[in-house]
């Protein structure tokens, strides 16, 4: 009987044993990602030639969608590869601009919603090798520059949506948010009855063949011949179930660290971190679970002749910050045009984010969140080690006073000093909280980083969660 009970005590702890097991592993996967950051998103396709206009006419909305947006025939979309010939892609400098913007990580479209491969796929034609001028696999010498430069690499890859690869997905848009099509009635009630595809030439294959035929085999490929590859990045389930899901994920075996998001097929595959997008989640949408904010630097992700509504650099570094105080990651976007250099604004905003983060990253790079939440003044993020923790306070906001406050912080202080220049600072505890002296000016605008080290840990004065995380765009 003793023994008995010894196994059914022993087999009751067994499940409490393989979740720690898989919360260690899972844990042990995401550690350069939780210390990274900072990455590069990059958006680049067929859609860069047309950029933005189509017959004359510019259509709305975000630019890598201008096939479904402008519904755009196959044949005419199909036109635009003929003039897609990169000839200025120079990777290394690519990856070089991303690491001296003090970027850890790179995820570029393999393949974007319009269905095409930039990179020599055997499962289909419509790639960058077969159907342009360029003839050259896009992604080898990427994948060879992250290397040689210690950045990580990912692949965003449409699963679903591929609007000219026969039998794959088209996320129902009405012609009237693409521009003013005169036949716009007629189209859309063409695409109400076939679901949201406009072009015959899209469905002359089911969305089973599509899967089998082309999406699996070139996940695969994109698995197996770029070497290490650290991120998947999948997007809009549109029409996805989990036995299509399930292939993909089987797939994953072939890179057994790889880290994928949330958007393959949802509920039951939520990959390893959430995807809001295009926006910052509010402390009470946090839930303890790893997430990470994408975002452009203009309107648009793929490249647009005329988006020009550039974001500053004070406001780059301020989302950075503020992701980081949240303990989560930003993807900072670039759309590279048709001949495969980066926009001029582009560059210039990721050099001056860099020349910020040269002098700061230590208050961004392997942090946690803030345990006080949000400052009126700016942002905080924290080290914690066995008997100490170090607190960034990114101040964008300068007091005027000379004398910043952090409330409710009542650990003892060891060190107080600029982070940029390494200068020691007075501090004195009182009613309020610790008091910071402060010199009459910040040493920069955007946010000047104080350093304070106390003994023990932060409390937190973090509210509970209220709200679900909004991860970005089912379909």
């Amino acid at each position: 009987m003793k023994k008995l009970a010894i196994l059914l005590f022993a087999l009751s702890l067994t499940p409490l044993l393989l979740s720690a097991q898989q919360n260690a592993a899972h844990d042990g996967k995401m550690e350069w990602w939780r210390e990274a950051r900072f990455g590069m998103f990059i958006h680049w396709g067929v859609y860069a030639v047309p950029a933005g206009t189509y017959n004359g006419q510019r259509i709305n909305r975000i630019g890598e969608w201008i096939m479904n947006r402008g519904k755009i025939p196959v044949a005419d979309y199909q036109a635009f590869a003929k003039q897609f010939n990169p000839v200025k892609y120079d990777p290394d400098a690519w990856v070089r601009m991303a690491k001296d913007a003090g970027m850890k990580y790179i995820v570029i479209t393999a393949k974007h919603h319009d269905g095409f491969a930039m990179f020599d796929s055997k499962a289909s034609t419509w790639d960058i090798a077969d159907a342009t001028p360029y003839h050259k696999d896009l992604l080898k010498p990427l994948a060879e520059a992250c290397r040689k430069y210690g950045i990580k690499l990912g692949f965003y890859y449409s699963q679903a949506q591929d609007w000219n690869n026969p039998g794959g997905a088209a996320s129902r848009k009405v012609t009237s948010e693409g521009w003013a099509n005169p036949d716009s009635a007629r189209i859309d009630a063409y695409t109400a009855a076939n679901n949201g595809h406009w072009d015959p030439a899209q469905t002359t294959k089911t969305m089973s063949q599509y899967i089998n035929e082309v999406a699996v085999p070139q996940v695969k490929e994109l698995l197996t011949n770029y070497g290490d590859v650290a991120v998947l990045w999948w997007d809009t389930p549109t029409n996805m179930t989990d036995e299509y899901a399930e292939k993909f994920n089987e797939l994953l075996k072939l890179q057994p660290n790889i880290i994928t998001n949330d958007r393959l097929k949802r509920p039951n595959y939520p990959g390893d971190y959430k995807t809001p997008e295009q926006r910052i989640p509010n402390l009470s949408e946090l839930d303890g679970k790893d997430w990470e904010t994408c975002m452009t630097m203009n309107e648009t992700w793929g490249y647009k002749s005329y988006a020009n509504n550039w974001k500053s650099t004070e406001t780059l570094v301020r989302n950075l910050v503020d992701i980081a105080s949240k303990g989560g990651n930003y993807l900072l976007n670039v759309g590279p045009k048709a001949d495969g250099t980066f926009p001029q604004e582009s560059v210039d905003l990721l050099k001056q984010v860099g020349d910020w983060m040269k002098a700061n990253g230590e208050a961004i790079y392997d942090t946690e969140a803030s345990p006080f939440g949000l400052f009126a003044w700016g942002r905080c993020t924290q080290k914690e080690s066995a008997s100490n923790t170090t607190l960034y306070f990114s101040v964008f906001d300068w007091p005027k006073d000379g004398k910043l406050v952090i409330p409710g912080l009542k650990n003892k202080v060891t060190s107080a000093k600029l982070l940029a220049n390494n200068k020691t600072l007075k501090t004195s505890a009182g009613g309020e909280g610790l008091a910071i002296e402060v010199p009459a000016n910040a040493l920069d605008k955007i946010a000047t980083v104080i350093k304070v080290e106390v003994t023990g840990k932060v409390e937190s004065t973090l509210p509970q969660q209220k709200e679900k995380m909004k991860a970005g765009a089912i379909d």
